[in-house]
């Protein structure tokens, strides 16, 4: 079972980064539509839910779609408040937070993992 949910891992974070490609430089094919909605929408919730570990897991799901269509409804909103309304700058966007919310969440680990081993030599 876990073989094959690593497996899924990986199939969609290989989906979510040609997604990305596709959109960046601009490629025409049949998948765009698709790889680039499934881009926006996993990789803003799947680095919510990594934040939220040790929770309920239909809760930290729930949360985590809910902050993905937050954080792409704020970044149209503001796209076209400011006359900016770039697709590309959008999925660049995404990305960049996505990253930067994966690096909190490995600092935010690599915290709890210290303090844990500090409490075992105690």
């Amino acid at each position: 079972m876990l073989k094959h949910r690593r497996l899924l891992t990986w199939l969609l974070a290989l989906a979510c980064v040609a997604g990305a490609a596709i959109a960046l430089f601009d490629i025409q094919t049949p998948l765009r539509p698709f790889l680039i909605s499934l881009f926006l929408l996993v990789v803003p919730g799947a680095a919510v839910v990594g934040l939220l570990r040790d929770r309920d897991p239909l809760a930290a799901l729930s949360v985590g779609a809910a902050a993905s269509l937050v954080l792409n409804v704020l970044l149209a909103q503001a796209m076209l408040q400011f006359n900016a309304w770039s697709p590309r700058a959008g999925v660049a966007t995404v990305a960049v937070l996505g990253g930067f919310m994966y690096v909190l969440r490995v600092l935010y680990r690599g915290k709890s993992m210290q303090t844990e081993q500090g409490a075992r030599a105690r």
